[in-house]
């Protein structure tokens, strides 16, 4: 179903006939005469959002920082989860993947970061490329359609560590898709071998790369880097990269962080900014928004993103993306009970098995290492909606219906 038949739908009805449809005091025919309780209607305050909505008008920077601030907290989901709705309808994705991080050796040490270790520290490794490879033969095995590859800005492995590393596995592995990389390692190689970032992303494309995640990105906001990652690459470099790879048929995911010290603005700045390169390349397939986890990190005084700003942030996404049909609820980040949840507040993946995740547990993450398949899908059932396993480009492999 379209979001134009949803919204036609709505906007056949007055707001007044929307009040009376949410039984408020005035009109109330449930509840008892002389009764106290009260019932809003489910659209306050966001009368003017939902117009915008019925007139097919785009969301602006205003609208997004009303709805990240509002206090209609269900609303805000109804309006998302309408969208949701309009686009993919009861299902929900999620896929057979792993993760593999090749190494936490990083120069950079980003102050967000819990995972990175200088050379030579306690509990610092970089696997061999013979050891990356058996993991993921291991992993193909087991079913797993997808393998994510990352790991740190590494002062002294070669450069053909990191391409030999992805054509052996995809000589010993063909049928799994490769996401591995993120734009600060792309950016990385380009500076080590002094070639354009075309050049770096054709050499992977060309050795079975399939897949750029979207980490690295954090928050777009000059400020916010130069507290949180100052030796990153910057915002802009970033959205190059991405532009550079959809522009070569490389599909990529985006992810956006959030709990540190964005303000509301450079929120939804940053969704504005993924919003126009998806305007101009359609590249992006999903938005992961990631909840920034303090824990052994530059920032432990920094309270962990509550669920309810959990649920608001992946709810404004989905009305500021338009553009986007994929809204990822990371349960690794979020937990998967929040997860769950996000998924009447606009998100319609739950990523996958995942296997073995390490960035984020070592930031104090208490969600499990893996999820099940028969979790996933339990977590999907219980809201009455539908289990879609995919494949990296969302090629639907079953459905699996509650």
């Amino acid at each position: 179903m379209c979001l134009t038949l949803i919204v036609l739908f709505y906007c056949s009805l007055s707001f007044l006939e929307i009040q009376e449809l949410c039984y408020n005091r005035n009109n109330n025919n449930y509840g008892k005469e002389g009764s106290d309780v009260e019932f809003d209607p489910i659209l306050n305050g966001l009368e003017d959002i939902y117009g915008k909505m019925c007139n097919e008008q785009r969301l602006n920077r205003k609208d997004g920082l009303q709805l990240l601030q509002t206090t209609n907290v269900l609303g805000l989901g109804y309006l998302a989860n309408e969208r949701r709705h309009a686009l993919t309808g009861d299902q929900v994705f999620f896929n057979n993947n792993a993760h593999i991080n090749y190494s936490n050796v990083c120069k950079v040490r980003c102050g967000l970061c819990a995972f990175g270790k200088d050379l030579g520290d306690k509990g610092s490794y970089t696997m061999s490329i013979e050891e990356v490879v058996a993991k993921a033969v291991q992993f193909a095995a087991q079913g797993v359609t997808e393998i994510h590859i990352v790991g740190g800005i590494h002062p002294e492995l070669p450069f053909s560590y990191y391409l030999d590393m992805i054509r052996k596995i995809k000589e010993r592995a063909p049928q799994v898709s490769l996401k591995a990389f993120t734009a600060a390692e792309y950016d990385f190689f380009a500076q080590m071998e002094k070639v354009s970032i075309v050049e770096i992303l054709t050499t992977f494309k060309d050795a079975g790369l399939s897949f750029i995640p979207g980490g690295g990105a954090e928050n777009f906001s000059p400020r916010v880097r130069e507290i949180i990652c100052p030796g990153k690459l910057s915002g802009k470099r970033w959205l190059e990269i991405h532009r550079s790879a959809h522009q070569m048929g490389i599909p990529t995911n985006a992810n956006m962080l959030y709990g540190l010290i964005e303000t509301d603005e450079e929120l939804i700045d940053h969704l504005l900014a993924l919003r126009g390169l998806q305007d101009e390349t359609q590249g992006f397939y999903a938005l992961i928004p990631t909840a920034f986890h303090p824990q052994n990190t530059k920032f432990e005084e920094v309270p962990q993103a509550s669920a309810l700003r959990t649920l608001k942030v992946i709810a404004v996404a989905r009305l500021i993306l338009d553009n986007f049909r994929y809204i990822k609820a990371y349960w690794v980040s979020t937990s998967p009970q929040v997860a769950q949840m996000a998924l009447t507040f606009g998100a319609n993946d739950l990523d996958g098995v995942v296997r073995e995740e390490k960035i984020y547990h070592t930031a104090g993450a208490t969600s499990p290492q893996m999820q099940s398949e028969q979790q996933l899908i339990q977590m999907i059932h219980e809201l009455g909606l539908e289990a879609v396993e995919r494949d990296t480009y969302y090629h639907v492999l079953k459905t699996i219906r509650p």
